[in-house]
This record gives structure tokens, sequence and C-alpha cells, in this order.
């Protein structure tokens, strides 16, 4: 077969959830499969060398002004002009008018479910851009994957598909992402971003699913309650924002308390997991929650929430707490830094956990849903 495949976001700079999840499993594609041929469709930018060219493998890039019209008009363009048998599109979104046949991605319908306009103008256009594009691809695809069961069933009741039309394909873990560093590595990373011993760790987000209020609410509620409160390391995250939100609430005398290391790279965060004393991931809604499992690997203890699919990849290996409540967060803060035992026991279940998801195996999966498009 001839398979495109569209990541139209892959070669940027800053990678976030699903560009890391096409980049994993494309670069495992090209170590598995010599038999089939690919084209990759991309938009072009800085990042172009983390995937390069085989001899089944090509590259096309290509460049517009906007993200809808990359991916409605000039991508249909580059597939016409390729040929491929099918078109996989691994971001969710996909041409209204595919030349070929179609085989969609479907991380998540969160954007289905309601709109509030909390997020920037940028994540609020692409919210209404996804509400409308996404109930017209899904009927047209042969088949869609999603990453987890929890997403499956809820596809299916949003867009009545019917139940083999619709597949699992699960995220993993990059075998980086473990707690072989030597203490060395570790304070040598520590001291870079100039971190304390121990802090809490949060990937901060303006998205609103990511609850970055209630986190700092249910942090400083921690701070009131612990004479050594241990710092919070937010990543992704302003912090103007944070100072604006504790001021509003009469919190500023805990501003002190936040760290704001700035980007960090792919390549270190193993390191900053490693180095976290517990990660904090109390999100309102995921299709999976890959930084869950990337902790688990590093040994980090885990306190996620009990909704939507993180119950399910958690697997009793991280401690579950109501997100829409900051006290039950502040809680499972205190409960988790002060008993040894449970931090403890976290840390080894999740090692196990993270185990069970590898790319290869992903990979495989998806190979065997691609002869399924013959």
């Amino acid at each position: 077969m001839k398979i495109g495949i569209e990541a139209q976001r892959i070669f940027r700079a800053k990678k976030h959830g699903m560009e890391v999840v096409a980049l994993e499993l494309i670069r495992q594609i090209q170590q598995l499969d010599n038999k089939n041929e690919y084209i990759l469709f991309a938009k072009d930018d800085a990042d172009k060398q983390c995937i390069t060219e085989q001899p089944n493998f090509k590259i096309d890039t290509f460049s517009s002004y906007t993200y809808a019209d990359w991916e409605q008009f000039r991508l249909p363009k580059a597939v016409r002009k390729n040929k491929p048998d099918f078109l996989h599109c691994t971001c969710n979104t996909a041409p209204i008018k595919p030349p070929v046949p179609l085989l969609l991605t479907l991380h998540d319908i969160i954007y289905l479910e309601k709109v509030d306009f909390k997020g920037t103008a940028y994540q609020n256009f692409g919210n209404l851009y996804r509400r409308f594009v996404v109930p017209r691809v899904a009927k047209k695809s042969k088949i869609i994957i999603t990453v987890s069961d929890f997403e499956r069933q809820t596809i299916l009741e949003k867009l009545k598909l019917p139940e083999e039309k619709i597949r699992v394909v699960h995220n993993a873990v990059n075998k980086r992402f473990n707690s072989n560093f030597s203490g060395e590595e570790v304070n040598s990373f520590r001291k870079k971003h100039n971190l304390p011993e121990n802090f809490l760790l949060f990937l901060g987000n303006t998205a609103p699913k990511k609850n970055t209020p209630n986190v700092i609410r249910a942090f400083a509620g921690y701070c009131e309650q612990i004479k050594d409160a241990l710092p919070l390391v937010v990543l992704d995250y302003e912090k103007a924002l944070v100072d604006q939100l504790l001021s509003q609430e009469g919190l500023s005398k805990y501003a002190k308390q936040f760290i704001f290391p700035g980007y960090i790279s792919p390549t270190e965060m193993p390191l900053m997991y490693n180095a976290a004393s517990v990660f904090l991931y109390p999100s309102l809604r995921e299709s999976f929650g890959l930084p869950i499992l990337e902790a688990m690997g590093c040994g980090a203890p885990v306190i996620t929430s009990n909704t939507s699919s993180m119950p399910e990849i958690a697997a009793g290996a991280a401690l579950l707490i109501d997100p829409y409540k900051a006290e039950e967060i502040t809680q499972g803060i205190i409960s988790m830094l002060s008993d040894n035992k449970l931090r403890e026991n976290y840390k080894q279940k999740g090692k196990l956990r993270a185990s069970e998801f590898t790319w290869e195996s992903s990979a495989r999966k998806l190979l065997s849903i691609y002869e399924l498009m013959k």
C-alpha cells in the first residue's frame, strides 16, 4: 500500500500531546514496516530533524496562512498529487472532502460537549473549527481510532456511529521516561533550573479543562495548613496569571511558593519528573492523560482525577481526587506528602502501570488497522 499520514504540526519546536503521539507512532512505523510506502504531510517548521526520510518514507511539507486553509485546501491538493491509497489524519480533524478513503484519529470530542469560550482566542477558534469539522469527517471516515475505552464510548454516544467503526489504540510511554537517572544527573538538572530539592510539579495550561485555577486554590489551601509547605513548580503557565488569581482571592502571601522555571524541553522532562516529590494532574476532562504515565514511569507519585479517562489510565496506581473540589486536591497533597508508605506504594504501582504501555505495541495495533483500509 501507499499510505498518507497527515501530521500538520509535527515539526513545531514545542510539541504537545497530539504531536508527541504522532511522532512516537511514526518513528515506530519506520522501524517496523519496510513493506508499505509512506508519505507524510506536514507544515514546514523549525524541528524538521525529528523525522527523516527513508527509502519507503517520504515527507511533503508546505505552509499556509491558517490551520484551516492548510487542512481543507492545501492538504487535499497534496494528496491528489501523491495519490496514496488512503489518508490517516492524526490530530482530530481532516479535510471535509477527502480525495481518498479516510482513517481518522479522534483523540477526544471535548469541544462537542461544550464551548465556554474561557480559553484563549486561538483555543476558542480551534474548538469552533473542530465543532464544525469533526461530525462531518467522522461520518466520512472508514475507520476511527481513539485513545481510550472511555473516549470510544463517549464518541459512540455523541456521534451515533456503528461500534465496529471505532478502534482503540492506547497512547504509550517513551522509554526515556524512567527512574534510571543517577542522583548526580537529577541534582545537576535541579541546579540548572534553580529548583529546590523537594517540590510539587504541575503542568499548567490556559485550557479550562486543565483546571489550573482550582489547582492554585488547592495549593494555597495546602500552604495554609502546613507550616513548611513544599513549593509548587508550574510549567506552561504565566506567573502573572497566578499572581492575578492569588490577588483576587486574597492569597497573595503565598505567591513566593510558586516557581516558574520556563520551558522545559521534552528531553529534560524525564529529569523534571524524577526531581519532583509529587506530580499533580487534576484535570477536569482527558481522553487519555499521557503525563500520568510519563510521571509514573519516572517514579513520581501521581495525584489525578476521578473523572473521564483518568481512572482507566491510572488503574489504581495513582491517588484519585474530585478535581472540582479544591479542598479535596489539598487533602490529596497533604496525604501523599505526610505518608511515606503511601507515597512509596504509588511510586511502585506507577512504575508497573507505565511499563504496560509501549509505543511499539501501539504501533503494531495501528499497522493492523492499516491492513483493514485495503
